[in-house]
């Protein structure tokens, strides 16, 4: 009798982030009404939506860039924020927050690097300052990244003589270089010229390549299809639709996403 054989149960997806029924107001307008979101490790999931439906906000909120009124945050299991009594936001003390923030990385739309330092300064200045690693274990590293992001040559430059898009790939490798399981994308694309679109967008699909945790608010509807796994849709404060890329595209359900593509593809 041939001996019994099982099936090895295919091990469960691991969470990045869980964030659930997130709700956040400025004064008496409601920017997040509920939102509710979990990102897997190596899952590239790409946030749509029309000016004003408080994605940048929900990004903002993931990494305490902003606080929220109300709801449940983790990041790899630990707690950022959880409701409490009173149903009111409570977040975990400032250590914990740092260490929950090294988990992420963050690039914004208009780059934020600092003027007065070089690109290689750029890059190890976080670093040496939040990991107190030394100058000379960093600098490698710092260089590979530039490598990675084709700059390398651009090390002693300064941001004023770089184009847009090569201050992007820089603050790109800038995040890179603290080591982070997740990069959070706002809006990567939106300062820049349509020519210049293209290198940052190249570097961020090689990262999807490598199976990088992405979660990307995004204009650029080519990269939401095809690069992210999953494209989820916002508008006024609440998630309308979400689903795997290309049936998103293809086959989107609801009336407002079908008007959404219609005027953006």
């Amino acid at each position: 009798m041939p001996a019994l054989t099982l099936d090895t149960p295919h091990a469960a997806p691991e969470v990045m982030i869980s964030a659930q029924q997130i709700h956040k107001s400025f004064g008496a307008t409601n920017v997040l009404r509920g939102i509710s979101l979990q990102l897997q490790r190596g899952e590239v999931v790409a946030i749509i939506g029309p000016s004003g439906s408080g994605k940048s906000t929900f990004l903002r909120c993931l990494n305490h860039l902003e606080t929220i009124d109300s709801g449940t945050i983790t990041v790899e299991g630990d707690v950022l924020v959880q409701n409490d009594a009173n149903g009111r936001a409570a977040y975990a003390s400032d250590s914990q927050i740092r260490s929950i923030g090294r988990k992420m990385g963050m690039v914004f739309q208009s780059f934020n690097l600092f003027p007065h330092l070089t690109v290689l300064e750029n890059i190890i200045e976080a670093p040496m300052l939040v990991k107190k690693m030394a100058r000379a274990a960093i600098v490698p590293q710092a260089e590979q990244l530039l490598q990675k992001v084709g700059l390398l040559d651009k090390r002693d430059a300064y941001p004023n003589r770089l184009s847009g898009g090569q201050k992007q790939r820089v603050a790109i490798a800038r995040a890179l270089a603290m080591g982070p399981d997740i990069l959070l994308f706002d809006e990567p694309t939106s300062a820049l010229d349509p020519e210049l679109t293209g290198e940052v967008l190249r570097t961020m699909r090689e990262l999807a390549q490598e199976h990088m945790t992405m979660l990307v608010v995004t204009h650029e509807m080519g990269f939401a299809r095809d690069v992210a796994n999953r494209v989820i849709f916002m508008d006024k404060g609440e998630i309308v639709e979400e689903a795997p890329a290309k049936e998103f595209f293809s086959a989107p359900k609801q009336e407002r996403t079908k008007a959404f593509l219609c005027n953006t593809l």
